[in-house]
């Protein structure tokens, strides 16, 4: 059975971190493509950033410069570094994994407010 687990979420300020991770299992992790997606309250979901199986990365404008999407397939784990965060990051964050399938994990919720 496969799992998406997303961490790290919370409250910050604006001007603030946080790291996100998503830890997968039930699949070959190398093998897929991940991607962080984010939705907040009455919109859309929309891809923040992905990164391919041989480590290319894409970010949305809108984060360009302030995240950074990760993987470390020992650990069966990607990442998004978020930093200089901005009261409209404020979504769920949600990890894809795409191959021949795609699963998708429940997400963590990020709050950027003072």
């Amino acid at each position: 059975q496969v799992h998406l687990v997303e961490s790290g979420g919370g409250l910050v300020q604006p001007g603030g971190s946080l790291r996100l991770s998503c830890a997968a299992s039930g699949i070959t992790f190398s093998r897929y493509a991940m991607t962080w997606y984010r939705q907040a309250p009455g919109k859309q979901r929309d891809l923040v950033a992905s990164i391919t199986t041989g480590g290319g990365t894409n970010y949305a404008d809108s984060v360009k410069g302030r995240f950074t999407i990760s993987r470390d397939n020992a650990k069966n784990t990607v990442y998004l570094q978020m930093d200089s965060l901005k009261p409209e990051d404020t979504a769920v964050y949600l990890c894809k994994a795409v191959f021949l399938n795609q699963y998708w994990g429940q997400g963590t919720q990020v709050t950027v407010s003072s």
